[in-house]
């Protein structure tokens, strides 16, 4: 006879489940009434779930609120940057190729998820909460960041690029995009007020330009040591 599971063990396995509950609900309730219009009780409410069980799993709002923020980032595939650069670089190594995959990437991020209103509500609560867009950047523009840049270091080791700032040209390439991308959607800038490119342009133009700077010649693409 197969014994039964202990109580530990059915409360573990029903764990992420009623986690990924209550992120979802707190998420929509930050995003609807902002941090200080939310507590734990109506996260639970939300979440169908027992106030206990959010303050066991987090122990106060502001932890809920930093779990949210990290789930949030969690679907940005950044691991997938390395893996389709190490592709690339096995095929034609094509840095523009590389490029407009890591656009695609971002814009998808952007419009899958709401990325925007997301923004928007780090933007509201930062000037009350500083660690609000100081955790916001430490999960996800940071980690961001340092995927671009570890990528165009491989690329510069390679010989693909001539980049031997990556973290200053990563910053760069992202101001490039997201300028058009999300800048004008976070402050509700519509075509009357600003001409928004169309996202393969702005990729396009972006690329050229980076590449006008970073890029090399094919004749001279040597590896650099590492």
């Amino acid at each position: 006879m197969v014994p039964a599971p202990s109580q530990s063990a059915r409360q573990g396995k029903g764990r992420p489940r009623s986690r990924l509950k209550i992120l979802a609900a707190a998420k929509a309730l930050f995003l609807q009434d902002g941090y200080d219009g939310v507590n734990l009780d109506r996260v639970a409410a939300q979440a169908e779930v027992a106030r206990q069980t959010v303050y066991n799993q987090f122990g106060s709002k502001e932890a809920v609120f930093r779990a949210v923020m990290e789930h949030h980032w969690s679907s940005l595939p950044l691991g997938d940057l390395l893996t389709r650069l190490e592709q690339s670089l096995g095929t034609d190594g094509d840095p523009a190729g590389f490029l407009r995959q890591f656009s695609e990437i971002l814009r998808t991020f952007i419009e899958d998820t709401d990325q925007v209103a997301f923004t928007r509500l780090v933007i509201a609560e930062s000037r009350r909460s500083p660690w609000v867009s100081e955790e916001f950047y430490r999960v996800g523009k940071e980690p961001l960041t340092k995927a671009l840049a570890d990528c165009l270091q491989r690329l510069h080791e390679t010989g693909q690029i001539n980049c031997p700032s990556p973290e200053l040209a990563a910053h760069q390439f992202l101001g490039l995009i997201q300028e058009f991308i999300i800048w004008p959607k976070v402050m509700a800038i519509g075509p009357d007020v600003m001409s928004i490119p169309p996202f393969d342009v702005v990729v396009e133009e972006g690329i050229a330009m980076f590449l006008n700077r970073y890029g090399v010649r094919d004749g001279a693409r040597t590896a650099r040591p590492v």
